[in-house]
This record gives C-alpha cells, structure tokens and sequence, in this order.
C-alpha cells in the first residue's frame, strides 16, 4: 500500500511522462497508468476508482517479431475516456478504446472495445448491460436516498436503513 507522499509521487511521475489529468478528476487512489500515459486522454468530470489499469499497448507482438514480414509490427493505441464517466475498482481498459460521455465501466471489468455513450458496461470482456438511465432508474428504485442524518452520522444511518431489507 502506498503511503499519501508516495502515491503523490507515482502521480507527479505519470504527468511527467505525459498523463495530461482535468482539474476536475476525482481519483480513488491512484490508477496505473500505464508505460505510456502520454497516450491516455481523459475528459471532465470523471471518477477513476481504485486498482484501474490502463494498458496502452499489446506485448504480444513479441511472439512473431522475429519473423521478416512482422519484425517492425508493434501494437500501441490511444484510450481515451470522455466527459463524465466512472470507471469501476480494479477495471482493466486495453489499447485503442474510447469510453463514450455519460457512461459507467463496471468493478473488475476488462473493456476491449469502445464504449458508446450513455451506456453501462462491465464483466470479461466488458459488454453493454442498460443504458445510463436504466441504471439510474434502478439504483434510484432499489437502495436508499441520501439523506441530512447521512451527513452527522453515514455508517448508523446506512446500517439502519439497510436493516430493514432483510
């Protein structure tokens, strides 16, 4: 586990590697970005969680570059994540995809293709489960509201409301 004066330090060594971050990012810890962060494009407002991985490139092709016809193939690619995204703990987002505004990358997710916009993704690979909406709607219906005794006392309040459910 990093201490705050490390994780800070890891952060510093990405930007000056080239990760360029909004100044309305909200990181749960600090996600690894990768051997290449000067290939990660992040948009506003996006909240990255703890454990994310950002691989920018495929070492795969090691496999065959010893071969005339590939010797010079190398697979590296962009990711780019739009306004307004989540990006679930321990997600893993691989090279060349684009998450669209609006969406939500599950927990423990592996996001191979692009996302399109206003849409909910998340298993191995990732694929689209509902839209934004859908799962506003159910999370809205299905667990409890915020409410001011939250703000004096969150752990009592949440452990009383959710005791009703069972």
């Amino acid at each position: 586990m990093f201490s705050k004066w490390q994780s800070k330090r890891k952060l510093k060594g990405y930007i000056k590697r080239g990760l360029k971050l909004p100044p309305d990012i909200r990181l749960i810890g600090i996600p690894d970005f990768g051997s290449e962060p000067y290939l990660i494009e992040i948009g506003s407002h996006v909240l990255i969680s703890n454990k994310v991985t950002f691989i920018n490139h495929d070492g795969g092709t090691w496999v065959f570059r010893n071969r005339p016809k590939y010797g010079t193939t190398i697979k590296y690619g962009k990711i780019i994540i739009r306004d307004n995204c989540f990006i679930g703990f321990r997600a893993t987002i691989l090279p060349g995809v684009t998450i669209g505004p609006n969406s939500v990358v599950g927990a423990c997710s592996l996001v191979s293709h692009d996302v399109p916009p206003d849409t909910v993704v998340c298993g191995v690979p990732a694929r689209a489960i509902c839209g934004v909406d859908e799962y506003a709607e159910k999370c809205r219906c299905k667990y409890p509201a915020w409410n001011s005794r939250m703000k004096k006392d969150k752990q009592g309040e949440l452990c009383r409301l959710l005791s009703h459910e069972a």
